[in-house]
């Protein structure tokens, strides 16, 4: 991904956005109100795989929640029509129907200084950053991913038996395992900047059945976070595997066995999977999931990460 912000091609081409924005289309950006909710997840369903995470912090806490940590906004046409809906603030994720409300919420989001990332579709995130990015400034990290999709039907796998949601009791093996997968994503350990609220974070996950464990004589052998629960698509996240039982089949079986369990409430699962890990890759096809798109994730300079 190149985020060269400096060229005169890419000067040219914000000046020739605000233009657009501020005058042939007069859009008009505000935030959203609770209201408001049914019209932006009718938006939002229109393409709901690569909506999802904003889907699903709608239906779990509103459009008007410190839970959604950061501020939903709406880009209307003069008809006053959505064009776009975005949340700015520690992760930035945007739908957008043309270029001047891309503009319009990159402009915007250079106010929110609590800003962790930028996540994206890889050639509306590389759009995004160009809008977004004052001259030399470049991102901490950019990680590529690959965005898989399951249907039914699913292969059925010997189950396991002792997968089940965690409750408090797991809560510390959870934290542990999640903050290392956040650390090495993001390079910034969550445990260590922020551990009261990324605890909060993990304690209102379990609380809303959204973890699942399985563990033996004490030790966590498998692990899958569902982030969005919506009825067109849930995403998962943090699947995690104990390393010393790698390549015995368990986190297979156990992906088997989630899968026939939720895809009974939703249309279909969605993951994202770092482009650089072939293994990851190979394992999710094998399980039935296809590739639908490629992702950009961009890590801000001089942000502290918090966890999901």
């Amino acid at each position: 991904m190149s985020l060269n912000t400096n060229t005169p091609a890419v000067l040219e081409k914000l000046a020739e956005t605000v233009t657009l924005t501020t005058k042939a289309s007069s859009l008009s950006v505000h935030p959203l109100t609770n209201e408001q909710g049914a019209e932006v997840l009718t938006f939002l369903a229109e393409r709901p795989l690569h909506t999802v995470v904003m889907a699903g912090h709608i239906r779990d806490n509103g459009l008007e929640s410190h839970f959604n940590r950061g501020q939903f906004y709406a880009c209307r046409n003069d008809e006053g029509e959505l064009e776009g809906v975005a949340l700015l603030g520690h992760a930035t994720l945007v739908e957008t129907r043309n270029e001047a409300a891309l503009a319009a919420f990159a402009r915007l989001a250079q106010t929110h200084p609590e800003a962790h990332m930028i996540m994206g579709e890889e050639e509306k995130a590389e759009r995004f950053w160009r809008y977004y990015a004052r001259v030399g400034q470049e991102p901490r990290r950019v990680c590529s991913e690959l965005l898989f999709e399951q249907r039914w039907p699913v292969e059925a796998l010997e189950p396991v038996p002792e997968l089940r949601l965690a409750t408090l009791a797991d809560l510390q093996e959870v934290m542990l395992v999640q903050g290392k997968m956040a650390f090495d994503e993001s390079g910034i350990n969550p445990l260590e900047v922020d551990l009261a609220g990324f605890s909060e974070r993990c304690a209102r996950r379990i609380e809303q059945g959204r973890v699942w464990v399985w563990t033996e004589t004490g030790r966590l052998m498998f692990k899958a976070d569902v982030i969005s629960d919506t009825p067109e698509a849930i995403y998962l996240e943090g699947i995690y595997v104990n390393p010393h039982e790698r390549g015995c089949g368990y986190g297979a079986r156990c992906l088997s066995q989630l899968a026939q369990n939720l895809l009974q409430r939703t249309d279909a699962l969605c993951i994202l999977v770092n482009e650089r890990s072939q293994r990851a890759r190979v394992f999710f096809e094998r399980l039935g999931y296809k590739l639908r798109s490629r992702y950009d994730t961009i890590f801000l300079e001089g942000k502290c990460a918090t966890g999901n």
